[in-house]
């Protein structure tokens, strides 16, 4: 009976550790070939091979777009002067709900890959000074007198497995600098605090 129950639990231990290795690549894989596929969807390339057939030729749509917009962004840094730019994004500001859409999706855009990034400044947040309960967030605006706010910051808190998360206005006094990298933040919360070991050394805010 021991010699089966330590057979079992070796099988079980092999299992956990072939899940481990395959899980995340799996998954890995499967979302990129499903943003690969979502990109190829919209521009689709079939090459005619006879009067009744023609044959669909995968990535080369993504292709396809991908150097589409690297022309554009070549063409539009090199040729076209940023007055246009102000000129056509002040049109769009006036435009009530197309200026909601259009400079909501451009900050989310610039806050990753911008020349102003966000999303750059990993900090904690004390919820509850009582209990000493502590978030880790980002900083994403330090200015807030256009809302008339003083002395407070506004933060983003990332969800834990979820692409999503909550804006906080909090104090100053409240906040805590990270001296960590953002990315190593951002998994930690993603994942629930278990994917980093990264060493945090805690700074606090001074902003004005």
């Amino acid at each position: 009976m021991e010699i089966q129950n330590a057979f079992l639990k070796r099988i079980l231990n092999y299992f956990v550790r072939g899940l481990v290795l395959v899980a995340p690549t799996y998954f890995t894989i499967l979302i990129i070939w499903s943003g690969i596929e979502f990109l190829d969807s919209i521009l689709p390339i079939y090459i005619p091979v006879s009067e009744k057939r023609s044959v669909y030729l995968p990535g080369l749509g993504v292709l396809i777009i991908l150097s589409g917009i690297i022309m554009l962004g070549f063409f539009f840094s090199t040729v076209v002067p940023q007055s246009f730019f102000k000129f056509s994004e002040g049109l769009l500001r006036k435009i009530p709900l197309v200026s909601i859409i259009y400079y909501s999706i451009k900050d989310l855009i610039t806050a990753f890959v911008g020349d102003k990034k966000k999303f750059n400044q990993p900090v904690l947040v004390t919820i509850n000074r009582d209990s000493d309960i502590r978030k880790l967030g980002f900083i994403t605006q330090t200015d807030l007198s256009h809302l008339h706010i003083k002395d407070f910051i506004a933060v983003y808190l990332p969800h834990s497995y979820a692409f999503s998360g909550e804006l906080f206005i909090v104090p100053i006094e409240n906040v805590t600098l990270l001296n960590a990298t953002s990315a190593d933040i951002m998994k930690m919360i993603v994942s629930g605090g278990v994917s980093v070991k990264a060493t945090v050394v805690e700074e606090r805010a001074e902003v004005s």
